[in-house]
């Protein structure tokens, strides 16, 4: 027989046993096929799961990039409000126009019988026109005309701040921010409050008992220095706006710096400079709703100083902030028979919080230590507390509970209620300047 012959007798043979033993292996449940099909639907889950996980991770990464750059706007807005308020009012509007503002309290305000409203009145409280303008490149004129401020008791109109701005001088040397000088006259950039005491920036109506400000003629400059920003002024120092009767200078500055997004500190120190008793007779300095001014008699004390020292921390959240200040006023003058000088402390605790939609709720605690007693009228009678020799006061506080409505950034409507108490140095109560007011606030 052929070999061909032989092989296919073979397979002849061979063959249906071979089909028989597949067949027997593919249908055994465990077969390869079936290994191969679970191994497959395990791949197919693994690969579902895997899917699932990329998009959970997408869409968790889209929303820390959307938070992300919304953390990063608040903190530029706030930054680019901060950079603004370095010697305010700064350059909020730097076009080639002109632009002209105002802001005003429409009030009613009532305190008790010993207070400086004790018959309730309404007010025109701190109308204020603005105008600036461009003079050339970087080179801005800033002019302030407050009519009616709440602290004056003449119905004239007085000169607020005037001042050519000079912006990014050091950007010349390659140093964008480092130096920018104002010249003219200014705020005096002590502390934060100041700032802050419009009827619009103010939460509630009334202002810390300390609520030191002023505006003087002078020079100064201000900017940022790697993350900390600073504001210096030299100063006449005596509220006279005709002349300096003293050739001492006011001195004040601050530095500021944020360590985080949500928090901000600054500290603050100042003198006065030397002032005449009888001629400069109080500083331009605003102290305790009143100003510095001699203890010691005039025949006897020919000028007078203080030195003050401020910590200001202010932290904040989405709905709210709240800010503390701290400071210290050393107080002396030339009296050569009596030491009249006072080491004064003062200080306050500020918390505001949105309550619904457009409303929230703000309270302020404030108080004054002056041991051997300093002038210091609070919501009392100047006449009474401020201007009578002999009559001072070695405590205050005023805790102060108010209400406000935001309407829009240029109007708001607010209440408040202030509890005022303290003691005099010969042991005298002072009550019955309880301060009760609203206060519509606009600004265009």
């Amino acid at each position: 027989m052929s070999p061909w012959n032989v092989v296919l007798c073979l397979s002849r043979a061979v063959g249906p046993l071979l089909l028989v033993a597949g067949v027997a292996l593919a249908a055994g449940p465990g077969s390869e096929v079936e290994v191969l099909q679970e191994q497959n639907r395990r791949l197919q889950a693994q690969l579902q799961a895997q899917q699932a996980t990329i998009e959970a991770l997408n869409a968790k990464f889209a929303a820390l990039q959307e938070a992300s750059e919304r953390h990063e706007r608040e903190l530029r807005e706030l930054q680019e409000q901060e950079s603004a308020a370095a010697l305010p009012p700064a350059a909020r509007h730097r076009g080639g126009d002109v632009r002209v503002g105002a802001e005003a309290g429409l009030a009613f305000f009532h305190t008790g019988r010993e207070g400086q409203f004790p018959k309730g009145e309404f007010r025109a409280d701190d109308p204020v026109i603005t105008l600036e303008a461009p003079v050339r490149r970087d080179v801005y004129l800033f002019a302030e005309l407050k009519l009616l401020p709440r602290e004056t008791n003449e119905e004239d109109f007085e000169l607020g701040e005037i001042y050519v701005d000079f912006e990014d001088v050091s950007d010349a040397w390659g140093q964008p921010g480092l130096l920018n000088v104002r010249v003219g006259r200014l705020n005096i950039p002590f502390g934060e409050e100041y700032q802050h005491r419009g009827p619009i920036a103010n939460p509630l109506i009334s202002h810390s008992l300390s609520d030191i400000w002023g505006v003087d003629e002078g020079i100064g400059a201000y900017g940022r220095v790697g993350p900390a920003r600073y504001v210096v002024a030299v100063q006449n120092g005596g509220v006279s706006r005709l002349r300096d009767y003293h050739a001492d200078k006011s001195v004040a500055g601050r530095v500021g710096w944020d360590p985080a997004a949500w928090l901000s500190v600054s500290a603050s120190a100042m003198t006065t400079g030397r002032l005449a008793a009888e001629d400069d007779q109080l500083s331009e300095l605003w102290f305790g709703n009143g100003f510095f001014r001699a203890i010691g008699p005039l025949e006897r004390t020919s000028t007078f100083s203080a030195r003050l020292f401020e910590f200001d921390a202010i932290a904040r959240w989405e709905e709210g902030h709240v800010s503390v200040a701290l400071g210290r006023a050393d107080y002396a003058d030339s009296d050569p028979l009596v030491d009249q000088s006072r080491r004064i402390r003062y200080g306050m605790v500020e918390l505001v919080q949105n309550l619904a939609g457009r409303l929230y709720g703000a309270a302020r605690i404030s108080a004054i230590r002056a041991p051997g007693g300093y002038p210091l009228a609070g919501w009392g009678s100047l006449g009474r507390f401020f201007f009578r020799p002999g009559v001072l006061t070695e405590e205050l506080q005023r805790l102060s509970l108010g209400l406000g409505y935001r309407f829009g950034p240029p109007l708001v409507l607010k209440v408040e209620y202030s509890r005022e108490s303290g003691r005099m140095t010969d042991g005298a109560g002072r009550d019955h300047q309880d301060f009760i007011g609203s206060q519509l606030g606009v600004k265009f």
